[in-house]
């Protein structure tokens, strides 16, 4: 009943913090308050057992993706421009989509019910079979890096691509996107002293979090891609105390792409490995003698490339943003 409750109150509290943002005219604070957004999503994903993707939506949504919004505010005025008033086709179709979901809603299953379709489907195979085969407790990355291992490459690429994108979007040309983060002048927070004595104290935690969410995502939530969101916000909060100078010396440019493209490149690798050892493509049980140390080793591996590819990219169209003008 208590948790009944909680998620109600914490579904109210969404509702009206989406309207705020959409009737919100000034950017900063819609973008503050997207931020609270993703945070209370964090919430109720912690609510349904979600924990793996509470971890991401709390590091990406209210995290990263906050501060590349902000950094984008720099590129724009800081009110939104005045629109047309909503006409009665638009809130026609607003109002039916609204009334279709809330109608499909009382087709779902309830929460929890174990003769829900997907608790039907192929649910019940990995919980018998992941101790059997990969004997490790957190089935979520069971899933995602060895029986999904393939969607979980093409997740990566995707990352890839996407940061390609945008850096050729930002940069337009080789060196470009960085040519301005050279100095190490007065920028961000740094000239704040609170924050900076609350980063200090903060980072290092961070980062330490970042590395156990990568390397005990076997037996708890976490994995690559919520290490390294949780790393590049570690990472982004000293360039806004430390400036973006001394955060590339931390990381050069150069490492970056090698992170992001190297990941990825690991990534395959282990399947490539794989296939040299007589398996299949991604086939971890073959890397070593013992099938279920080999499928250990290659979880550790491919996570590890999943990681270095999300924090290179992330990190780069960060510095991508900060470098315009």
């Amino acid at each position: 009943m208590t948790t009944l409750l909680i998620g109600i109150f914490l579904l109210s509290l969404l509702v009206i913090t989406a309207v705020a943002i959409v009737r919100s005219e000034d950017l900063f604070s819609a973008v503050m308050l997207s931020g609270i957004f993703s945070l209370l999503m964090a919430l109720n994903f912690f609510l349904l057992d979600a924990a793996d993707v509470a971890l991401t939506e709390a590091a990406v949504g209210a995290g990263v993706a906050t501060v590349l919004l902000l950094a984008g505010l720099r590129l724009t005025p800081p009110r939104e421009a005045p629109g047309r008033s909503l006409r009665a086709l638009s809130v026609a179709v607003i109002g039916a989509t609204a009334l279709l979901m809330i109608y499909a809603s009382f087709g779902q299953p309830t929460l929890g019910d174990p003769t829900a379709p997907t608790q039907q489907h192929v649910a019940p195979w990995y919980i018998e079979k992941t101790p059997e085969l990969i004997a490790i407790p957190n089935i979520v990355t069971a899933v995602l890096s060895s029986f999904r291992g393939y969607d979980t490459l093409g997740e990566v690429f995707v990352v890839l691509t996407a940061g390609i994108g945008v850096m050729f979007l930002l940069g337009g040309g080789r060196g470009k996107p960085f040519s301005r983060l050279d100095s190490q002048a007065e920028v961000g927070l740094s000239g704040h002293l609170i924050p900076k004595v609350m980063a200090r104290l903060l980072i290092p935690f961070i980062l330490l979090f970042a590395l156990f969410i990568q390397f005990h995502g076997e037996y708890s939530p976490g994995g690559g891609f919520q290490a390294g969101a949780i790393f590049v916000a570690g990472i982004i909060l000293y360039s806004l105390v430390r400036g973006e100078g001394l955060a590339l010396s931390v990381i050069p440019p150069r490492v970056l792409l090698l992170m992001s493209a190297g990941g990825a490149l690991l990534f395959g690798s282990v399947g490539v490995a794989g296939m040299l050892m007589g398996g299949n493509f991604l086939e971890y049980s073959v890397l070593t003698t013992d099938p279920i140390i080999g499928q250990h080793l290659g979880i550790i591996v491919i996570e590890l490339g999943v990681g270095l590819t999300v924090t290179g990219v992330l990190l780069s169209i960060f510095h991508a943003f900060a470098a315009r003008d």
